[in-house]
């Protein structure tokens, strides 16, 4: 089944609910896990509900043993000049490495939460400049705090490749450290995803797949939206060969319906 990608990890986003479905994908098709459920604000702060959900997943006998998940994310602003937003964003970051960690991931997901829209406007430079040198600060802190899990930070409102371009230059010499590539997002942004590719090519390290219509993040079935997924693949073999790769389909339907895509395609 992975052969398309070569020896890369394919995954896919299991959940508690279903996870007698998610388990059988996996098995069936040589896929990993990249949990979603620890990235929700409601699941972190009930801390013996979210105990148990671990315990739970690490209970499994056949949990798949490459795993990586989804850190918080809604309304983190680890830049923010406001203090006690900061330091609430910093605390959802430190949850949700403190959870990978006990998970066993190999990975997490943030993003950068960067707004374009204040990029055009007479402080742009200025609030982009400090996005720049406070988001690298603090995740240099945190990587170095959390060695062993790598932190990928993900493409979301972004327009351009340029800032997140910007952030892995100076966190090259960080080796727990990339990018996500989320290609969906770059499908839907005004920028072509070939630029996308080709400028955060080198610090690549993950990557989201999913279809859309060219104009709304649907989170589609492969094939069931307008992506060149031919190029994606000419792009991929170019630009971030060894990249591991999450099917980013919600039901285990669209989860089967995409890797059989793939086998048909590649």
């Amino acid at each position: 089944m992975n052969k398309s990608f070569g020896n890369s990890p394919i995954l896919i986003i299991p959940f508690w609910k279903n996870i007698s479905e998610s388990l059988k994908i996996a098995e069936k098709y040589d896929v990993g896990f990249e949990y979603n459920e620890f990235a929700m604000p409601w699941v972190l702060d009930d801390e013996q509900n979210c105990e148990n959900l671990i315990l739970n997943y690490k209970s499994l006998k056949n949990l798949p043993s490459y795993t990586t998940t989804h850190g918080a994310f809604f309304d983190v602003l680890v830049f923010s000049d406001d203090e006690r937003i900061r330091k609430v964003s910093e605390l959802r970051v430190r949850q949700s490495l403190n959870t990978a960690q006990k998970l066993g991931c190999r990975g997490i997901v943030f993003h950068g939460n960067i707004n374009p829209l204040l990029l055009a406007t007479a402080a742009g430079p200025s609030y982009e400049r400090h996005w720049l040198e406070t988001t690298r600060d603090f995740f240099r802190t945190v990587c170095s705090e959390y060695p062993d899990i790598d932190i990928y930070m993900e493409n979301m409102w972004d327009r351009t490749p340029d800032n997140l371009a910007n952030l892995a230059k100076e966190m090259t010499d960080i080796k727990n450290f990339g990018l996500c590539f989320d290609y969906a997002h770059a499908h839907i942004s005004p920028t072509d995803p070939e630029i996308w590719s080709e400028m955060l090519g080198p610090y690549i390290r993950h990557v989201h797949i999913n279809d859309n219509d060219g104009k709304a993040d649907l989170h589609l079935a492969l094939g069931k939206g307008i992506t060149d997924w031919n190029k994606f693949m000419n792009l991929r073999e170019r630009d971030f060969p060894h990249s591991s790769i999450l099917i980013e389909t919600s039901s285990p339907e669209a989860q089967i319906e995409s890797l059989e895509f793939i086998s048909r395609k590649f």
